[in-house]
């Protein structure tokens, strides 16, 4: 049997800390190896337990999710952590800020419990997790700011198939929903996702999203 998924779970509510931990601990392919309420405690947890993926929050004192995030998972960290934001969307405003931090992820708090476990599982293979309709929204509410007007002028070093790809993900879409709106398979679907995330230096789906909106594939 393969080891269980490490996880942290950071979150200033303690209910809801207390929640999490349960649902997680409950199943066999899942540990959580400590929790915590303060985006610091998070940064000096994971340096001491190695979690392979961190369950966090936004709003926190002494150090928000946010900054957290870019400790654990940013650019140039040498062992990035995998981050998995869970918070409320219509409170909360800077989920965005987050995953362009570094979050693999997010999830809003009134999920039901399978999508927190199929979340933690799917960041901490690599890939990216993204809600389609939640996604929409949110990054609808940034457009302004993912798309600087320096940034639209760019080649774009894409095939014109691989464009729509981009454009579908930047929408939201799984890959099966964009090989049934392409009539492609989901394998072919993978395979251009792959090449999208290869060309353009992106590390996964969810800096797809950012750079597909900076550069004016999608309103």
């Amino acid at each position: 049997m393969t080891a269980p998924i490490r996880v942290l779970v950071c979150d200033d509510q303690v209910l809801v800390r207390t929640g999490l931990v349960t649902i997680i601990d409950a199943q066999p392919d899942l540990e959580v190896v400590g929790e915590c309420e303060d985006g610091q405690a998070a940064v000096d947890l994971a340096g001491r337990l190695r979690p392979e993926v961190v369950v966090m929050d936004v709003r926190m004192p002494v150090l928000d999710g946010i900054e957290a995030t870019r400790l654990l998972a940013g650019a140039g960290v040498p062992h990035p952590v995998k981050v998995l934001v869970v918070t409320t969307f219509n409170l909360d405003k800077y989920v965005y800020e987050a995953l362009r931090a570094g979050a693999s992820g997010f999830l809003l708090k009134e999920a039901p419990p399978s999508q927190l476990l199929h979340g933690i599982r799917t960041v901490a293979t690599g890939a990216a997790l993204l809600d389609p309709e939640v996604t929409r929204r949110l990054v609808g509410t940034y457009v302004a700011r993912i798309r600087p007007a320096e940034d639209t002028s760019r080649d774009i070093p894409l095939t014109p198939r691989e464009l729509e790809v981009l454009r579908l993900i930047a929408d939201g879409f799984s890959n099966s929903e964009i090989a049934a709106a392409l009539q492609i398979s989901p394998e072919t679907v993978k395979t251009f996702v792959s090449r999208i995330l290869t060309k353009l230096d992106l590390r996964d789906r969810v800096q797809a999203v950012v750079y597909a909106y900076r550069q004016g594939l999608v309103t």
